[in-house]
């Protein structure tokens, strides 16, 4: 067992991912659950008072070597899935959720901890250390704590169901996006499409031992397909593809969904909730499901008249200048592609020259150091789980390292889809007074370089980095040394999303683009022309653009509040419900959206979508801060910085923004950056 590289890990500077096996995972996780059990015990013995140091301090260190040995695992699910790690990855999720509604439900810890709170140390303790205890109280009542002991083993049982299914869902929707791929052999089936995605299919089959070009549903492939393809037929068949993903077969989503639905709302009775959208606004900002449904439909209101002002234009520019007598879903973004360079006389294929990764790279890190002081540096002596892999290391104004992430930018086949930030490491005061350093995981899906070609990024998806980015700063310039508050955790789900999409909006700045936005070849600036037609175009579509993230939203939310799983309305009339009153497009019937919206149903966002939009609330109302003085104004970002960066989930959000805005967020900021003029 001590050449398990997990176990040797507990105490390393980073996870040794190059010596991890799929065998080592299962006795490593036992053994680190054995431990801890043990250890839980040996507290809860102690006939003392409990002290922050002789009960929680203990339960951060357990804590810590639980994800030590399972979050490399978890990551490597999502990036490098195989069919040896699938089964194990399972097996030890429902360990680990086992472990933890065991834990949630010890009698003896709650109360434990309940009396650390009432006693007399409390008043004495650090507000972060306070608001950990508070957390843990929460979380304790939010895990069937309170509950008797019978129901106490049902809730457990669910729980582990909806680890299950929601595992099971994410796999179906990997697997039935790895199912398709659209070869073309002919070559005038690619008319439309920009040389750069051609040389990217080409190198795709050539990868896959294929004649001709390979075209699949990963975003960087379909988007683009999407975008320029001409074969009005062969867009059909991939947005066909796309939208009906994990719907047919053995890899269907639908029962899961219906399944996952019911549990949740049984959960949430269970513990004296209405509904799971009750249950999962105890953690949130938002204060009541009015409120959600009253801001998500409010802003729909709003933004209703210039989103069928611009679907309109849409159908008439398609009808007049591309033949299409009738807007199919899969000619919108072909139609819309095509609108946009009419009116703005660009596209994001003009753009990519100009944002190769090393440049943009270097421009992201030159943007964080002019706002916060901090020093970026590439280091290549690091373990990685793929060549592609890099790990740089982050300096403060004194040049001492502060904290440091992997960055992942390619799609790949056996990686899962989107982009995110995650975990690998928090920031800690450890019990002997050392300070353990925060390191992230930054993972994307771009287009990797093709031939001698470096890596050419859309400005879509550099908006993507410097979004997740914005996450991993929030949780790398975190100074919380409490490990249950440190970085992005507390953080309300509804507001994590402001520092990540606080940054996007240095994407739009033309003192940001200075500094990164170069002609990969001549080195030559983006022209002022080219940067004025993009700024002309930026909010193109916004309002149909915002209507879609209401309708996701929107759907979630009802779904977890105004739904009965077992009743006569199917989740499909639901959606298509919401999709009558916000949307101004409406898709096909066979459009089963929902058996891929893995961000309600296998990740953390249940009842908790609208959070993208809530968050962009409070984002671009702390844009217009800068805006109001300078885009790199120092005092402002030291602001920021201190008030919402560094504090992690340590104090209230609100009283941390009303801190750094000297108010409350205004709705007018968001609706300003989106172009979104409301009458009188």
């Amino acid at each position: 067992m001590n050449e398990n590289p997990l176990l040797q890990g507990l105490n390393a500077e980073l996870p040794p991912f190059p010596q991890i096996r799929p065998e080592h995972v299962l006795p490593a996780l036992d053994t680190v659950l054995n431990e801890s059990r043990a250890e839980l015990k040996r507290l809860l013995q102690s006939e003392q008072a409990p002290t922050w140091q002789s009960l929680m301090q203990p339960m951060e260190t357990m804590e810590e070597r639980i994800g030590r040995v399972w979050g490399p695992v978890s990551h490597l699910n999502s990036v490098c899935d195989s069919d040896a790690l699938r089964p194990i990855h399972q097996q030890c999720l429902m360990k680990l959720t086992a472990y933890q509604a065991e834990l949630a439900q010890n009698e003896a810890l709650y109360a434990a901890i309940k009396a650390l709170r009432e006693g007399p140390e409390f008043a004495r303790l650090a507000d972060d250390q306070q608001q950990m205890i508070e957390y843990a109280l929460r979380d304790f009542r939010l895990s069937g704590a309170e509950l008797p002991k019978e129901k106490k083993a049902r809730f457990t049982e669910i729980q582990m169901r909806l680890s299950e299914l929601g595992s099971t869902f994410e796999q179906h929707v990997l697997d039935a996006t790895r199912a398709f791929e659209l070869v073309i052999g002919d070559e005038a089936d690619l008319a439309g499409l920009p040389e750069t995605i051609r040389q990217a299919a080409e190198q795709r089959a050539r990868e896959e031992g294929k004649e001709g070009w390979l075209f699949t549903l990963d975003a960087p492939s379909y988007i683009p397909f999407m975008q320029y393809a001409e074969n009005r037929a062969l867009r059909q068949r991939m947005y066909t593809a796309f939208v009906s993903r994990a719907s047919e077969g053995e890899l269907d989503n639908s029962p899961i969904i219906t399944e996952i639905l019911a549990l949740r709302q049984q959960a949430a009775a269970m513990l004296g909730f209405r509904h799971y959208g009750d249950y999962s606004l105890a953690t949130k900002m938002a204060g009541s499901t009015d409120e959600v449904i009253g801001f998500l439909r409010e802003l729909a209101q709003k933004t209703r008249p210039m989103a069928d002002q611009e679907l309109e234009e849409l159908r008439a520019f398609a009808t007049d200048k591309l033949g299409l007598e009738r807007l199919e879903a899969w000619d919108i973004t072909y139609a819309s592609e095509h609108l946009r360079q009419k009116k703005y006389a660009y596209s994001q294929q003009d753009l990519k020259p100009y944002f190769p990764e090393d440049q943009v790279l270097a421009g992201l890190f030159a943007v964080a150091g002019r706002l916060y002081g901090i020093r970026i540096r590439a280091r290549d002596d690091v373990p990685v789980w793929h060549e592609d892999v890099r790990f740089f290391e982050i300096f403060d104004t004194n040049d001492e390292k502060i904290a440091a992430f992997y960055l992942d930018p390619y799609a790949r086949a056996h990686k899962r889809g989107g982009a995110w930030m995650d975990e690998c490491i928090s920031r800690w005061r450890r019990p002997d007074g050392s300070l353990q350093l925060p390191v992230a995981y930054l993972v994307c899906n771009f287009d990797a370089p093709v031939g001698k070609t470096p890596a050419l990024w859309t400005h879509d998806e550099v908006l993507t980095l410097f979004h997740e980015f914005g996450h991993g700063l929030h949780h790398m310039l975190t100074r919380v040394d409490t490990l249950g508050v440190s970085g992005i955790r507390g953080v309300p789900w509804d507001a994590v999303e402001l520092p990540s999409q606080f940054m996007e909006n240095f994407c739009w700045e033309q003192e940001a683009l200075d500094l990164f936005a170069r002609h990969y070849e001549s080195g030559e600036p983006l022209p002022d022309a080219l940067f004025d037609r993009m700024q002309a175009g930026r909010n193109f579509q916004s309002g149909m653009h915002m209507l879609r993230q209401i309708e996701f939203a929107l759907f979630d939310f009802l779904l977890h509040s105004d739904f009965d799983p077992g009743g006569d309305t199917s989740v499909q009339a639901l959606l298509d419900e919401v999709r009558r009153e916000v949307a101004v497009v409406i898709p096909p019937a066979f459009n089963h959206f929902q058996n891929s919206f893995s961000h309600i149903f296998a990740g953390g966002y249940a009842a908790g979508y609208y959070s993208y939009k809530w968050a962009e609330v409070l984002s671009s109302d702390a844009f217009s801060a800068f805006e109001e003085r300078a885009i790199f104004d120092p005092e402002t970002a030291a602001e920021f910085r201190d008030h919402i960066l560094a504090v992690g989930g340590s104090r209230d959000i609100m009283d941390a923004f009303v801190d750094f805005r000297g108010r409350k967020p205004s709705v007018d900021a968001l609706l300003r950056h989106s172009g979104i003029t409301v009458g009188p």
